[in-house]
Formats: structure tokens, sequence, C-alpha cells
């Protein structure tokens, strides 16, 4: 019974990790607004060495289209201009000797269209990784000695319940961020 418990575990692990990986994914994908989580992947080179932008500069959004970066050494302003123009986030920075300004422009139609199949296509891999998941607790099922048949059929009963529940928390994180993501 304690490696039934141990397999149903390490397969609820495995799929928390995924919605918790589609999360994280989902926060990259802007919807029109300025976020921090737009530019906190950019790493900037900070004395030789590769840094995220938040370990080189104060970033704070002043206004729902504005992203302001403000860097604790002033030297820094064009290396942290550089990263985010090298890191291709459509954004084209502005600095006035203190602060970089990035305007985020407004989403037109077509590219929140693109984005809503971002977000399907991201959500759809984690379907695949719960599914993985579901089907490696399957495995290690069956290579269990001396289990009755019938405790074993619940056992996959009740991973398949735990794989339908995750599934369904894929589809209203989807259905949450592509709502968001057309809103004009």
């Amino acid at each position: 019974m304690e490696e039934l418990n141990l397999i149903m575990d390490n397969a609820q692990q495995e799929m928390n990790a995924a919605i918790k990986h589609l999360e994280h994914a989902f926060l990259k994908i802007r919807a029109g607004r300025a976020s921090t989580t737009m530019v906190q992947d950019v790493m900037v080179e900070y004395y030789g060495s590769m840094t995220p932008i938040n370990q080189v500069a104060n970033i704070s959004i002043p206004d729902a289209m504005t992203i302001s970066i403000q860097p604790w050494d002033r030297n820094a302003l064009k290396d942290i201009e550089k990263a985010i123009v090298n890191a291709n986030l459509g954004f084209a920075p502005s600095n006035n000797g203190e602060v970089i300004i990035l305007n985020v422009p407004p989403l037109t139609e077509e590219r929140r269209k693109d984005l809503a199949k971002q977000a399907k296509a991201e959500s759809e891999q984690t379907k695949i990784t719960v599914r993985n998941a579901r089907q490696e607790a399957m495995k290690e099922l069956k290579k269990l000695e001396g289990i009755s048949e019938d405790v074993i059929k619940d056992t996959e009963n009740d991973i398949q319940e735990l794989t339908n529940k995750y599934i369904t928390k894929i589809d209203e994180h989807f259905k949450v961020k592509e709502e968001d993501i057309m809103k004009i």
C-alpha cells in the first residue's frame, strides 16, 4: 500500500510541476498591459558576466503601457538597452540618462490571435506532460508484485481521475488567459 501511495504522490507532484510551469509560461505572454514579467528573463552583460536585469536595475510599472527601468549604476544604461534590444521583445527602449523607458504598444487583433495560439500551444504541451506523468505511474503500477488486481484497477482509476482533474485545470487556465489576451 505504501508503494501505491508513493506512485500516486509522484504522479501528483509531476502534474503540479507542469501546472506551475504553465503559469510561469503564461506570465511571459503579454496581454496588452505592461508587466515586469515581460523583461524578467532579460540577461544583461554587467562587468563581464551575464546578470538578470532585476539584479542590475529597479523595474517598475508607472502606468498600464509603460515599463520603467532604473539602473543602480548609471554606467549600465547602455548595457541594459543593448540587452533589451537583443532579447527581441518588440520594444524600442529610450533613455533620459537616468531611466530606460519601454512603451508597450497596444496589441493588434492579429497579434492577439497569435498570442492566443501561443497560449494554446503551451497548454497542449502541459497536457502532454500531465499525460506522461500518468503513463509513468501506470508503468510503475504494472511493475508491482503481490498486490491484487482489484487494488491495481482501483489505483489506475484514481490516477486517471487525478489526470482528468489536472487536464481540467489546464483548460481553465487557458480559458482565463485567452480571455485576458482577447480583451481590448
